[in-house]
Order: C-alpha cells, then structure tokens, then sequence
C-alpha cells in the first residue's frame, strides 16, 4: 500500500489525487468568491436588505446544508464510491450559482444560496476522505494544505477577476453572476474525467451484504472533544459577509471590497502548505492554538478598526489565520479515526462545525444592528480566547 502511494507521487511529492482536487478546488473558490465579496453589497445596496437579514441568509445557507456533511460523509465510507458524490456536490454548486443574475428578492437569494451550500454539504466530506486515505500521517498536512493552498489561490483570484469585471462592465453584479460559471463548468468536468477513485469497498465481518448504519464506534474522546471545542470557536466565526461589511462601514469603495479579499486569499495560499508542513514536524495543536489566538486578535481588531488601511492590514493577517487552521484541522481530525471511518468523521466535524454557522451568523446581525459592529466582534474574540484556552487545557 505505502509504495503504491509512493509511485504515484509526481507533482512536489504529491499524488495525482491530491493534485485534480487541488484544481478542482482552485477552479470551483474561482468561481466562488467571484460573488462573495459583491453579494452582502447585492442584497444591501442593491435589494435593500438588513444587516441582520444577511445574517440569516449566511446562517440558514451554511448550516442547514451542513447536515449533509455527515450523511454524505456516512455513505461515502459504507459504500465506497465517494466520487460520485462529488460530482454530485461540485456539480450542483457550480451550475446554480450564475442564477443570482435573475433574483429580485432576498428570498430567492436565499434559495441559490441554500443550493449551492447543499451541494458544497454533499462534496466536502468524501473529499476530505479521499485525500486521507490517499495519504500518511507523516505527510497529511502537507496534503491538506496544499489542497487548502490551491483552494483560497482560486479564492484569491475570484475576487480580482470582479475587480476587473466591475471596472470593465460599469459596476454590473449581474455580469459577474453570469461569468463565474466559467470556472465551474470547467471544475466539474476536470473532477469527472480526470479524478481516479480507488474502489475500496467496505467489508463486513460476515462478508455479506447488509443495510449501512451509523455507528460512532471508533471515533474516540479526542476526536469529540476536539470537534465540540472547534463548534465552539465556529460559533464565533461568523460568516465573513460582515467583514465586507465592515469595510464598507468603515468607508471603503465598493470596486475596492474584492481586493481585499483578493489579498487575504493569496496570503492564505501562500503560508497554508509551509504551515501545513509545520504541523506534521511540530503537532497540529500548537498550530491551531496559535491560530485560534491570532482569529481573537483579529476580530478585536475589526471591531476597533476606524480606518480603510487599518482594514487592509487586517485581511492580510486574516490569511494568515485562515492558513494555520483550516487545512491543519481536518488532518488533525483524520489523524484520530481509522481509515474506514474517517469519511463519517470528517462528516461529523464538518456538519457540527457547519450547523455553528447558523447561530453564528444570526447572533453577529443581531448583535451589530442592536449594539454596534465592536459587540459583534468582540463576543467572536472571547469565543475564540475560550476555544483556545479549553485546546490548552484539555491537552486534546
């Protein structure tokens, strides 16, 4: 099995694997984040909607679907063929997106958004799956960052393709609707004929054909106890619409807003595989206290934040956060379960850390239309702070 994996290393040490889901993900974040930055300014410039909507729509979007992580994640490992839910996944969200350029209302925003969470709930665990079992400990944080790498790259050049599309077609947000199929029609396809999923069925002790069930056996104390302290700390991590609209608070042009996100994602890309190395040398705890310190210090900061340089600064060291956390927290999770469950664990971790967005987001708009953007920020700051103390503490 191991000089298997080792034959089929030919990009930087990285498997074929590792490599199209590198793409598919840079390619579908494209895509993506093409609409992120433009669309809290969409539904409140534009469709006239409240902060604390936004909250809503970014809460119900994210974790409602999110309950799919687990399901998919469950039957990705029972039955082995975790590509097809990709293709599923990636498919779905690439394909509803561009339909943001026929809605008139927050309800049907909402509706594209949902589906294309949906489709991210039904993608993302069998993802994470396969690029476990795909790799050694000794070399999953490499993987996972690499991929992470890859995934904000796309992120990162999503945002400056609107820049310049916004410059180019007088402010449309509907052209950049409509463009960012592009790179998803271009996504999907590269998922579908050029991932190769090893057929690796799950066997029973009787070896034979049952019905699948769920079962947490296996899935130790650790893992639990690190997935209820990240749920935590996700309850803080409310969705990153209320940066953007933070900036525009704080008086930054609209044209500007993408590019901000454009340089978060690019430092993000750049320090998410070094620090993924870092991880499999020194631990992924020190890491992930480390970043869930810096988020703390971050989101004071975007409390306190009264100027537009002041907002450049904070999304360059938002990279950074992003870089020391996301990747690093799924090896993590991937280093605690066996290989035959990590698709339902990865699927446990994302749904529970994806529900979290719901009160996250709903609390952040509830907050900032009563008490002002500093509360908001601030509660997320101490959530954080407690996230990385029980991390400490509990030595998980």
């Amino acid at each position: 099995m191991e000089s298997e994996r080792q034959s089929r290393k030919n990009f930087f040490g990285l498997n074929s694997v590792i490599v199209v889901l590198g793409m598919v993900s840079l390619l579908t974040d494209l895509s993506s984040q093409m609409i992120v930055p433009i669309l809290p300014l969409y539904l409140t410039s534009v469709l006239h909607v409240q902060v604390g909507t936004v909250g809503i729509i970014e809460g119900i979007a994210e974790s409602t679907a999110s309950i799919l992580k687990f399901f998919s994640g469950w039957i990705s490992d029972r039955f082995g063929k975790r590509k097809l839910l990709m293709v599923v996944g990636y498919g779905l969200s690439n394909l509803i997106k561009p339909f943001f350029a026929l809605s008139s209302n927050w309800g049907q925003v909402l509706f594209i958004r949902f589906a294309d969470r949906f489709g991210k709930g039904i993608r993302t665990s069998p993802r994470d799956a396969i690029l476990a079992d795909t790799t050694t400990k000794e070399e999953r944080g490499k993987a996972f960052g690499f991929r992470r790498s890859m995934d904000t790259l796309g992120a990162a050049l999503g945002p400056f393709v609107t820049y310049l599309i916004l410059t180019q077609w007088n402010g449309s947000y509907q052209a950049v609707f409509w463009l960012s199929a592009i790179p998803g029609l271009i996504a999907t396809l590269l998922l579908i004929f050029f991932l190769k999923e090893k057929r690796n069925p799950i066997k029973t002790p009787s070896n034979v054909k049952k019905l699948p069930s769920i079962s947490f056996k296996g899935l130790n104390s650790r893992f639990v106890w690190f997935t209820l302290i990240t749920t935590i700390f996700t309850i803080g991590n409310f969705s990153d619409a209320f940066l953007i609209l933070r900036a525009k608070d704080v008086g930054m042009a609209a044209e500007y807003i993408p590019l901000t996100y454009f340089a978060y994602n690019i430092i993000t890309s750049i320090f998410s595989t070094p620090f993924g190395m870092i991880s499999d040398r020194i631990g992924r705890r020190p890491v992930l206290i480390t970043g869930y310190v810096m988020f703390a210090l971050i989101y004071l900061g975007f409390g306190l934040v009264h100027t537009v340089f002041g907002i450049w600064v904070l999304f360059f060291i938002y990279g950074l956060y992003y870089a020391t956390t996301e990747g690093i927290q799924k090896a993590y999770v991937a280093d605690m379960v066996p290989e035959g469950q990590r698709g339902m664990a990865m699927g446990t971790f994302n749904a529970l850390t994806g529900i979290a967005a719901l009160p996250a987001s709903v609390m952040a708009g509830f907050l900032w239309q009563s008490f002002g953007a500093f509360t908001a920020f601030g509660v997320s700051s101490l959530l954080a702070i407690i996230s990385a103390l029980l991390m400490f503490i509990l030595r998980i």
